[in-house]
């Protein structure tokens, strides 16, 4: 395989890892569930599409064709996750205030 191909690869499998993790955290650790929907729905979409893009180009490579199956995740995951989440984020504006649970006490170290 190309030396160029390769490294190319490899970066998008980084960077797609780095923000998948990123995106892991963000959920993890955001006190607010606003702040808790931003990080998987965003990051974690780029990491995702970051390591498809590779699997793309390294079977595209190997000259098993453009990879069907890689395009139609990507352009599934690229329309569902963003409609979802704001779906969900209008979903909890709609909640009787009194059901939405407290913001974290300012001080607290629980989204720190």
């Amino acid at each position: 395989m190309n030396i160029v191909l390769e490294i190319a690869l490899a970066a998008l499998l980084l960077v797609g890892s780095g923000f998948v993790l990123v995106g892991s955290f963000g959920l993890v650790k955001l006190s607010d569930f606003f702040k808790r929907l931003h990080g998987p729905t965003k990051a974690t979409t780029l990491g995702v599409g970051c390591v498809l893009i590779a699997s793309i180009g390294h079977h595209a490579w190997l000259g098993d064709g453009l990879g069907l199956r890689e395009v139609l995740i990507t352009l599934f995951l690229f329309i569902t996750a963003p409609v979802s989440a704001h779906l969900m984020s209008l979903a909890a504006l709609k909640l009787d205030p009194r059901q939405r649970p407290e913001p974290p006490a300012p001080g607290s170290d629980d989204g720190a």
